[in-house]
């Protein structure tokens, strides 16, 4: 039996990395601003004029096609790509990379990667992405663009707790870890944690945890449960919109969780702030 492949050109990945660099940047998605506008009937004050604040910002931004921050983030790419799909023209990493410095171009967004995290001198088009490849069936490539600013990135967290901390312990870190942050993310925030795995895979797993979109539980009713107490414990904070105090400190908390060895707990918190931007697009 012969092999049917599906040819996918380099040039139509290109394309559309720097479709999806524009468009995360400059949109906020529907679920979270139905998340914003639900928290504004629970605040008062400033809290409520901080939350329409920042609807006003994300209307302008689709309006004008302008970028929701000025931190347009590091590009952070999740590519899904079928097993029978072959990729022809060229590299794939140079491919989305070609995407990344053509959309920052296209949509005038701020170039914020340096070479060198000691010599700090800037690429000058926010190369090189963050790449993340799974090989999945089928023969279609599903790309998800997800730019992380670093304000919200500096706030995250990872520990190597012990097996006997247990749930509590799971909890007790990620409450921690937003109240450290305070106002630095840009609340109200999203929290996206990963437990089990090794210390890359905790890591990964809460950055795939903000792709979930809000109002999506974990598929298992204990970690389900735990997202709804973890949310419920960062809401009484009262750290609030902007930092300035209030009901809505995050927007939701989501867990991933993965296999892990007997002598470890890995838990790692991936903060987002109040977009937690990505797009996605399958060729």
């Amino acid at each position: 039996m012969a092999l049917m492949l599906r040819n996918i050109k380099c040039a139509d990945i290109t394309n559309a990395v720097a479709a999806l660099c524009i468009e995360s940047n400059c949109g906020v998605r529907p679920d979270i601003k139905d998340a914003l506008l639900r928290a504004k009937e629970l605040e008062t004050g400033i809290g409520a004029e901080v939350l329409d604040i920042l609807l006003k910002n994300a209307e302008i931004a689709e309006c004008s096609g302008t970028p929701v921050c000025q931190d347009t983030g590091m590009t952070v790419v999740f590519m899904e790509i079928g097993q029978d799909a072959h990729i022809t023209g060229g590299s794939l990493e140079d491919a989305v990379n070609e995407g990344v410095r053509k959309g920052y171009a296209d949509g005038f967004l701020r170039k914020s990667i340096v070479i060198d995290p000691i010599n700090r001198v800037n690429t000058g088009d926010n190369t090189p992405a963050v790449l993340h490849v799974k090989i999945n069936s089928g023969d279609k490539i599903k790309i998800t663009v997800a730019p992380k600013g670093f304000g919200s990135e500096n706030m995250s967290r990872l520990s190597m707790l012990t097996p006997s901390a247990g749930i509590d312990g799971v909890m007790n870190f990620i409450v921690e870890t937003v109240k450290i942050a305070g106002p630095n993310p840009c609340p109200p925030v999203i929290v996206g944690v990963g437990v089990g795995g090794t210390l890359e895979k905790c890591a990964l797993i809460a950055k795939e945890a903000l792709l979930r979109p809000l109002g999506v539980k974990n598929r298992d009713s204990f970690w389900a449960k735990a997202e709804q107490d973890a949310l419920k414990a960062i809401n009484a904070l009262d750290i609030g919109p902007a930092g300035f105090g209030g009901a809505t400190t995050a927007l939701a908390a989501h867990i991933n969780v993965w296999p892990t060895h007997i002598a470890g707990l890995p838990v790692c918190v991936n903060i987002g702030c109040h977009v937690t931007r990505h797009a996605e697009a399958t060729l």
